[in-house]
């Protein structure tokens, strides 16, 4: 991340879907971490023209713009573009929260760039910016069960014992993205990993 005195906001975008249907879905976990972050802020999402909810204020000493797209996952490339270009931001400065089926459940991984590994929300981002590289926060939701279709399996709601356990892990990841700001990437992947 770039020095705060010299640099324009970080942008931390929370993937998920709009609506109450999908508000529990394993899927939207990014928007629940951004909702941590923003009870941290102190703040509430509101309408942006971007196509965004968005929160604006400091997070970990930096002056941070949270954005949650308003469209459907696999569309969230749109939205967070205008963002992006709405507040000048670099892509080296735009952290993205994301589910990812191949940690297991609770698990923060901090990264920059890479493949997007199946997840339509990343695909999505990386095509309307033209580039891989921005800093992703993945939380791991684990493999379906069985035979299970993985796009159905982040559909569903998150269990009984992975609601009680998400509290803690949702504050976990917040950290990790508060750290990630303050510090940068490799010295929050030595404290998170």
């Amino acid at each position: 991340m770039s020095d705060d005195s010299a640099a324009g906001a970080a942008l931390v975008v929370g993937l998920g879907n709009p609506g109450p249907a999908y508000a529990a879905n394993r899927h939207n976990v990014g928007f629940l971490i951004a909702d941590v972050l923003a009870d941290r802020i102190g703040g509430r999402f509101k309408g942006h023209r971007s196509g965004c909810d968005v929160v604006e204020g400091r997070l970990a000493g930096r002056r941070t713009v949270l954005a949650k797209p308003r469209s459907f996952m696999n569309l969230a490339g749109g939205p967070v573009a205008g963002a992006v270009r709405f507040f000048k931001v670099d892509p080296a400065d735009l952290v993205v929260l994301h589910d990812d089926l191949d940690l297991p459940f609770g698990t923060v991984r901090l990264k920059l760039g890479g493949g997007e590994g199946g997840h339509n929300g990343l695909r999505s981002i990386s095509k309307s910016l033209s580039t891989r590289d921005y800093l992703r926060v993945r939380f791991g939701i684990g493999r379906p069960p069985g035979r299970m279709d993985p796009a159905d399996f982040v559909l569903r709601d998150f269990s009984l014992v992975e609601r009680r356990e998400l509290p803690v892990l949702l504050d976990h990841a917040a950290d990790a993205v508060e750290a990630l700001l303050s510090l940068g990437l490799e010295p929050a992947q030595n404290q998170y990993h």
